[in-house]
């Protein structure tokens, strides 16, 4: 398999991520990649060139392919936290028409397996596939959660008083609450999620870059019932190592069962994305405090996390070491975490690595085919 194949990506014309995938491409010398939007996919069938390498970037950041892919009539507000479900049930309808178009273009190939794309962007799919492969995670509570009344019935059964509320199809912590409980009745909630009443009495949320906190019980159960509707996947809390005074994690981009970019996120709130205004913290210090053989421990872990999906060219693992750094879990496996500008391997960004993945014939990864 080499790059000299026609590529093609499904994507949002005039995106960043579009853009720079674009300029990598170019800067090895290849034939510009064949555009296919995400507004035409979200509508019907697609056209592929035959024996064409076919990538996949995420079809966020633009309201009328969100609203084809969701079925709404009405544009959506992407600041809202509400809406995954919608958006989740089309992107697999989407998916499903690109792998009939993949299958009728002689010789072309996914870099992503479709069915890997939708379970790791459902966090209790993909939580339940890293557990069954043994790959060290957060305890999650097992049944569904459908409200905040339920969600309290479920850590009393199990005895935690601490645990992280996801949306199960959202991502960059959209409607993420990190909930903390207290003897009397007294709970904290550290959130994405801004709570809006209207006049009439309705509940919006909205995305906010500046975290929330809520400590009265009508407030957190309010932004947990209004989630709810679009599922709720729940971990138990679990401390994050520090480094510098500051909570971290780390994103590991692996590509082609390879660690390769690493960006260290650290915060003094609950939630290290890098978005919420928190610190790309010290790769090199944090790499010589840990030591080789936790740093080498860590990242074993991501790429293991990533062969769970061995039929996929990248993905973003989030990862945590315990206190001590002798303990890991993963947090989450993105299927478009690769969006890390600046940081190179090996003198690649990781779009470029991506492309040398596949003139290296590194990929597909060897392992047992999937039905």
């Amino acid at each position: 398999m080499t790059p000299e194949r026609p590529l093609a990506v499904v994507g949002v014309p005039g995106n960043r991520r579009l853009d720079l995938f674009g300029e990598a491409v170019r800067a090895a010398g290849l034939p510009e990649p064949v555009i296919v939007p995400w507004h035409d996919l979200a509508t019907g069938p697609v056209t592929l060139p035959g024996d064409a390498l076919v990538r996949v970037d995420s079809p966020g950041g633009d309201v009328e392919t969100e609203r084809l892919l969701r079925g709404w009539r009405h544009a959506p507000d992407l600041y809202r936290a509400e809406g995954t479900a919608d958006q989740h049930a089309g992107f697999r309808a989407a998916l499903d028409r690109l792998a009939t178009a993949v299958a009728a273009a002689p010789g072309a190939h996914l870099l992503q397996e479709t069915a890997d794309l939708v379970d790791m962007c459902d966090k209790r799919r993909c939580h339940a596939r890293l557990t069954a492969a043994g790959i060290p995670v957060a305890p999650a509570l097992p049944g569904p959660v459908t409200d905040y009344a339920s969600l309290r019935a479920a850590m009393d059964a199990h005895r935690w008083s601490r645990v992280f509320v996801k949306p199960a199809h959202g991502s960059s912590a959209s409607g993420v609450v990190a909930l903390a409980t207290a003897p009397g009745g007294r709970v904290r909630a550290v959130t994405s999620a801004d709570l809006v009443r209207g006049a009439d009495g309705s509940v919006e949320l909205y995305n906010s870059l500046r975290l929330r906190t809520y400590t009265r019980e009508e407030e957190v159960a309010t932004v947990v019932d209004a989630l709810a509707p679009d599922g709720l996947h729940v971990e138990r809390w679990v401390p994050k190592a520090g480094f510098d005074g500051r909570a971290v994690d780390l994103r590991v981009v692996v590509v082609a069962g390879r660690a390769t970019h690493v960006v260290v996120r650290s915060s003094t709130s609950p939630m290290t994305n890098l978005h919420l205004g928190n610190a790309r913290g010290d790769l090199e210090a944090l790499r010589e405090s840990v030591g080789p053989h936790a740093w080498a421990e860590a990242l074993a872990t991501a790429e293991a996390a990533a062969a769970c999906f061995p039929r996929t060219l990248h993905a973003g693992v989030d990862l945590l070491a315990l206190p001590g750094w002798r303990e890991f879990a993963v947090c989450e496996v993105n299927a478009f975490g690769d969006l890390i500008p600046g940081v190179l391997h090996e003198g690649r960004d990781t779009y470029a690595e991506q492309l040398h993945a596949l003139a290296t014939g590194r990929f597909p990864v060897p392992g047992p085919e999937r039905v």
